[in-house]
């Protein structure tokens, strides 16, 4: 399975052959290296340890996986593989032009968090009236009837909005810049600039 970790750069438009503008989303892939294996025999399951970027410092457990593959990521993460073995092996690496123009993705990422939001903002309750002695404006308003005396769990009401692990399916790969290692994703995704995105391939 193809996959790279990446981080978000922005938005910008493209100029298709007949003439359309398409926004997309520019993701720069920094030095990604497979850092370790797992195989069906010895853990149960097929998959790749994906390692990006370059830090001077790792941890503990990772110190064997790193030092076999020659390589201090300042990121890891492990991708899935359909159950059947690829070609890869550790201390390979991949680069922007493993994804191709045309290619559909998943991409995972951490959404712009809110903060505290109430629940007109959060679940697009609506506002009570302004007139005729109303108090109400955006307060929740009931919660709960006298059965059974306490609030359901799961009840929609304000608290935390955003900040949370969003994956989008089915975006298709719009451009790929191997000179830069940059690739552009067709529409938006997942979180703001700078953050931290899994480009995956879609089953």
């Amino acid at each position: 399975m193809k996959a790279l970790i990446t981080r978000k750069l922005g938005m910008t438009s493209v100029i298709s052959e007949d003439g359309s503008v398409q926004a997309i989303t520019l993701l720069s892939v920094d030095k990604n290296v497979i850092v370790g294996k797992r195989t069906a025999e010895v853990d149960g399951y097929s998959a790749n340890i994906l390692g990006a970027g370059t830090s001077k410092k790792i941890s503990k457990p990772l110190s064997g996986i790193v030092k076999a593959a020659k390589a201090t990521p300042k990121m890891i993460k492990e991708i899935r593989l359909n159950g059947t073995e690829d070609d890869l092996n550790v201390g390979d690496e991949i680069k922007a032009d493993v994804f191709s123009v045309g290619d559909i993705v998943s991409v995972s990422g951490t959404s712009k968090g809110k903060g505290w939001a109430g629940t007109i903002k959060r679940h697009n309750f609506h506002r009570g009236r302004k007139t005729h002695g109303g108090r109400s404006y955006r307060r929740v308003g009931s919660i709960g009837s006298m059965y059974p005396q306490h609030i359901l769990k799961g009840k929609r009401m304000a608290g935390r909005m955003g900040h949370e692990q969003v994956t989008t399916h089915g975006l298709k790969v719009a451009m790929v810049n191997a000179e830069t290692n940059v690739i552009g994703v067709a529409g938006t995704v997942p979180g703001p600039r700078k953050s931290v995105v899994i480009v995956k391939e879609s089953k």
